[in-house]
């Protein structure tokens, strides 16, 4: 199963605010979701976004794909950065012990 970390549209007409969700990437937009790993407001200035960032960690570990938007919201935030620094370490310490 193809899992993705998305944007999942809230909100009223013309007053958008979103969840980011762990979804199947077969499911629809607004559909079914596994996790929900916290929220975002471009309404508001500056944007608001408010993200578990352990539970982000643990979902990009497992696998999950983020989208493009979500990648962007996480790279703002930092979560993307702590995440390639992890895997850099750990395939450091794996080439250390071969």
């Amino acid at each position: 199963m193809a899992v993705k970390i998305r944007l999942k549209r809230m909100g009223k007409k013309k007053t958008p605010s979103y969840r980011v969700v762990v979804a199947d990437a077969r499911s629809p937009r607004d559909g079914r979701i596994i996790e929900n790993l916290g929220w975002y407001n471009p309404l508001v200035e500056p944007s608001a976004i408010k993200v578990d960032e352990e539970k982000v960690l643990r979902w990009l570990k497992n696998g999950a794909q983020p989208t493009e938007s979500v990648a962007q919201l996480l790279k703002r935030i930092g979560v993307l950065d702590r995440f390639e620094q992890s895997k850099t370490a750990a395939a450091a310490a794996r080439a250390e012990a071969e």
